[in-house]
């Protein structure tokens, strides 16, 4: 949860989603400032549909269509409002605010039963989960990797925090903190910001990661997350750790340029962070982050890239030391393969879900192990 220090101040927007400032000082009363736009109802719970061939649901929410698409700065939705520009977040200021997207994929109380449409095996789920914007800094211009430590505290305050909250939603079976940076990767609003998403089922990898990591436990009686750490720490494509956290090129690399950083002892989400592992994060991300800005070159534009933290369920078996399916940690990787060559999802990718690495692991863990500030 949020440290005593951090003030969260709670407001509504104009068509009633919620927005959370996060302020690690005193600013002034937040719920001075109030959204006037003139804005319909929320958002309405979208539906998703099960393909019968995966076992795989994929949610369908025709009213994204609508979502800005690369604004200008004059009209960023996540800038602070003014006088005369009103944005989605009222104050004139801020540190780290997270609201409900307006837009969002998933949405609404969940149905109670699946339903069954036309003949068999087609079935849809109607309403279910949450999707929420966390804007970590006012200034348009800034990339996570320019933030300093103190911001990225309390931004992961406010992910522990909305953790914490969106578990308890009706129905949630995983709740996923990404961000995406870079109109290579396909974003669409260029002010920095990430996602949570709040899912009424599990997406497909982390079932499939739970399903590995349950049969490895019932096979060895050990956590598989474990050693997978346990055999990087002691190969040779560490490229940092400090005292608590420790970040690798994985052994088969989907991406030509991959890291996932752990802490150094498993915690299942970022709730259970204890205060040492709290303290010595924001430098650890920070430093993969910034191996990734100066791949290509110290100056050059940002580089586009993912990074996905994956928590373990809130229903997983287990008290949280022995929670056996999945233990907290962020996959970062970025799409290009070189300074002017990205990396296609095509034919074998996205047709079979079958990736082809064109850069070894171990030399792409050179690589950034030499970008180290």
């Amino acid at each position: 949860m949020p440290r005593e220090a951090v003030r969260k101040t709670v407001v509504h927007l104009a068509d009633g989603r919620e927005l959370i400032y996060f302020d690690s000082k005193d600013d002034g009363d937040r719920t001075a400032y109030y959204d006037t736009r003139p804005l319909g109802s929320g958002p309405q719970p979208g539906e998703s549909r099960l393909d019968p061939l995966l076992g795989e649901w994929v949610a369908v929410a025709g009213h994204r269509q609508e979502r800005p698409y690369h604004p200008g700065e004059d009209v960023c939705p996540l800038c602070p409002s003014t006088a005369t520009r009103h944005s989605e977040i009222p104050a004139p200021d801020y540190e780290v605010v997270v609201f409900e997207n307006r837009f969002p994929s998933l949405a609404g109380p969940p149905a109670p039963d699946d339903e069954l449409v036309g003949p068999l095996p087609n079935r849809l789920r109607r309403g279910g989960g949450r999707c929420e914007v966390v804007v970590f800094t006012d200034d348009h211009d800034a990339t996570f990797a320019s933030l300093d430590e103190p911001r990225v505290e309390l931004i992961l305050d406010a992910w522990t925090d909305r953790t914490a909250t969106l578990f308890t939603l009706p129905g949630i079976q995983q709740v996923y903190v990404f961000e995406n940076a870079g109109a290579e990767i396909g974003v669409t609003i260029n002010h920095p910001h990430g996602q949570i998403y709040a899912f009424p089922y599990l997406a497909p990898k982390m079932a499939q990661v739970m399903r590995r990591s349950a049969d490895y436990h019932a096979r060895t009686g050990r956590n598989l997350h474990d050693d997978v750490l346990a055999a990087e720490l002691a190969g040779g494509r560490v490229i940092f750790q400090n005292a608590e956290w420790a970040a690798f090129v994985p052994f088969a690399a989907r991406w030509p340029y991959e890291a996932h950083l752990y802490p150094k002892r498993r915690v299942p989400d970022f709730i259970a962070l204890d205060d040492a592992q709290r303290a010595a994060f924001p430098g650890a991300y920070l430093d993969v982050l910034r191996r990734f800005q100066r791949l290509f070159g110290a100056g050059g534009p940002p580089v586009p890239y993912i990074a996905a933290w994956h928590q373990a369920p809130p229903g997983a078996p287990g008290p949280a030391a022995d929670r056996p399916a999945v233990a907290l940690h962020a996959e970062v990787f970025t799409v290009k393969r070189a300074a002017d060559k990205l990396k296609y999802l095509a034919g074998t990718e996205s047709g079979m879900g079958a990736f082809m690495n064109d850069i070894p692991p171990e030399r792409a863990a050179e690589r950034l192990r030499a970008a180290g500030g």
